[in-house]
């Protein structure tokens, strides 16, 4: 297993941008505990998105994805999304919902060995990453089966006025009747007729977006779109995160 710092050229957001890559050298099998080298591999991979303030630094330093994702024979992309929400915005070069549900995806296949197969490709974050991984997983279904959020900021246009303006969003109240606001965006993928994933929403209950996350999986219930449900006693914090990233790695379709 490698883990690797990776500072590539983005298109879409023109600039060179980071990210940390863990990566399986050779296959692990768990029946005779030995690593197998095999030619042509292709890896199933997760794209996995930190929150606000944070990095592509963050997941590797906070939890023990690596070990987990080794368990799994795993490959996690973690990219730097800065506060951007991986939405596109109102600036210019500052594509991060192109950069992550598609750019990434096609970028990262090219670089490694990775399996270019939707059913093997997945994206799931943490608080402003759960919202960029559900908005952009349900965007961007045709490449990504599997989504989940933890914690996810999805409470971010609830009660706001026609005058609200922030930063990227410009307008919220227009921004929230289009594909930015993932109740639209569920609306849109189903409309069309485009594959739907499968989701995993977990949230603490002494988080303030308990009920945000709640409301949200009856809306996806309520559109006959398969959810899994976890809850813990606690809060907004890592200690959470590093056990949920360990559950949703076992809700995966992996070996």
């Amino acid at each position: 297993m490698a883990l690797l710092q990776v500072n590539f050229m983005s298109q879409a957001l023109f600039r060179t941008v980071p990210m940390n890559v863990i990566l399986p050298a050779d296959r692990f099998d768990a029946d005779t505990d030995r690593y197998l080298n095999e030619k042509d591999h292709k890896y199933k991979t997760l794209y996995l998105l930190h929150g606000l303030l944070g990095n592509y630094t963050d997941w590797v330093s906070q939890t023990r994805i690596q070990k987990w994702a080794e368990e799994k024979n795993l490959a996690v992309v973690m990219p730097s999304g800065d506060n951007s929400f991986y939405l596109n915005s109102r600036t210019p070069w500052n594509d991060y919902g192109t950069f992550i549900g598609q750019e990434l995806v096609e970028i990262t296949r090219r670089m490694f060995p990775l399996s270019e197969k939707r059913e093997d490709t997945f994206i799931a974050g943490l608080s402003m990453g759960g919202f960029g991984a559900i908005r952009n997983g349900i965007v961007y279904s045709e490449n990504f089966s599997h989504v989940a959020g933890l914690s996810a900021a999805v409470h971010i246009f609830e009660d706001i006025s026609e005058e609200a303006n922030i930063g990227l969003f410009d307008n919220m109240a227009a921004a929230a009747k289009t594909d930015r606001n993932p109740w639209v965006a569920v609306d849109e993928m189903l409309s069309e007729q485009r594959r739907v994933p499968k989701v995993y929403l977990a949230c603490g209950t002494k988080d303030d977006l308990l009920e945000s996350n709640l409301a949200f999986r009856d809306y996806l219930q309520e559109k006959g779109i398969e959810v899994t449900w976890d809850e813990e006693d606690c809060g907004h914090e890592w200690d959470f995160w590093d056990r949920q990233i360990k559950k949703v790695l076992d809700w995966l379709p992996l070996e």
